[in-house]
C-alpha cells in the first residue's frame, strides 16, 4: 500500500526535514516505487508537484527536499499501486475546486468493487479507487452544502459519515485539506506528532539526519505532523483514533 504525510501549522513552515525521511521510503528504505506527489497551500493557491518515478530517484523530489516552501498545510504521498497503472494521472495527491477553494486529497488503502454513482460534477481522470473516492466525496459535500462551505463542525460530521460508508469497501486512510484545516482519517495506520516549545533535537528513522528545532523555530511555533508510520525514532508519535476523522488547525488536533 501507500504512505501518507501531512503537515498543519500555526505559522508557514517548510517540510524539508520530514520530507527527507519520507522521500527515502519511496524505493530506498521501503517498497513504494510507483510515484509520489506533494501539495503545498499558499494562501488560496496550491503548489503541486507530481512524479510517477520513485521518490528516491526523482529529481523533482530532490528539488522539493532542498526548496524550503513554507506552508500552513501540506500533503504528500508515495505510491504502491493497487489499482490503476503507474502514471502521472494516477499519482496522488489529487486536486479539485469546491466552494471557490482548492481541495487536496491523498489516500492509502484499497477499495474493492468501489463504483459510486458520479453525477458528472467531479470525474476522475485516472483509474484509481482513490480518485473515485475523492470525486464522490466532493459530490456528496456539494449536494449536502450546495451554496457555501459549512462550519467546521458540520463539515467534520459530513466527512465522518462519508468515511463510515466508504470503509465498507476496504481500507480508507486519507488526508484532506482546503488550506484552512487538515483532516485525517485512520482506518489501519496513521500517526501524529505535535512539535511545540520546548523544542528538542529530532532524528529521522530512514536517514541519518538530525535537526535541532530550537535553532530554526520561535517559542510560539507549533507544527502537527501526520504520517502512516513515524518518521523519527526519538519523538513520541501517537496513533490517531481508528475509524474516525481527526481535524487539525493551527498545529493542533482539535477534534
Amino acid at each position: 500500500m501507500c504512505e501518507l504525510l501531512g503537515m498543519n501549522c500555526n505559522v508557514p513552515t517548510d517540510i524539508c526535514f520530514s520530507f527527507s525521511g519520507f522521500q527515502a521510503r519511496g524505493g530506498a528504505t521501503d517498497v513504494h516505487r510507483d510515484g509520489w506527489g506533494i501539495a503545498f497551500f499558499e494562501g488560496k493557491g496550491a503548489r503541486v508537484f507530481l512524479d510517477p518515478q520513485p521518490s528516491c530517484d526523482s529529481p523533482v523530489a530532490e528539488l522539493v527536499r532542498r526548496y524550503p516552501i513554507r506552508s500552513l498545510n501540506t500533503i504528500a504521498h508515495i505510491r504502491k499501486a493497487t489499482q490503476g497503472a503507474t502514471g502521472l494521472e494516477n499519482t496522488h495527491p489529487f486536486m479539485r475546486e469546491l466552494w471557490g477553494r482548492y481541495w487536496i486529497f491523498a489516500h492509502n488503502g484499497n477499495l474493492i468493487d468501489y463504483a459510486p454513482a458520479l453525477d458528472g460534477s467531479f470525474l476522475p481522470v485516472g483509474q484509481t479507487d482513490s480518485e473515485r473516492a475523492f470525486c464522490h466525496l466532493l459530490q456528496r459535500l456539494r449536494q449536502r452544502f450546495p451554496q457555501t462551505m459549512p462550519a467546521a463542525d458540520a463539515l467534520l460530521a459530513a466527512l465522518e459519515e462519508f468515511s463510515a460508508e466508504t470503509r465498507r469497501f476496504g481500507s480508507f486512510n486519507f488526508l484532506l485539506s482546503n488550506g484552512e484545516r487538515l483532516f485525517a482519517h485512520r482506518a489501519t495506520e496513521l500517526h501524529y506528532l505535535v512539535r511545540q516549545a520546548p523544542f528538542s533535537v529530532a532524528h529521522l528513522k530512514d536517514e541519518d539526519l538530525s535537526i535541532d528545532f530550537n535553532e530554526v523555530t520561535t517559542p510560539n511555533d507549533r507544527v502537527a505532523l501526520i504520517a502512516t508510520q513515524p518518521l523519527t525514532d526519538n519523538e513520541c508519535w501517537q496513533p490517531l483514533p481508528t475509524d474516525r476523522v481527526s481535524m487539525f488547525c493551527d498545529g493542533t488536533l482539535v477534534s
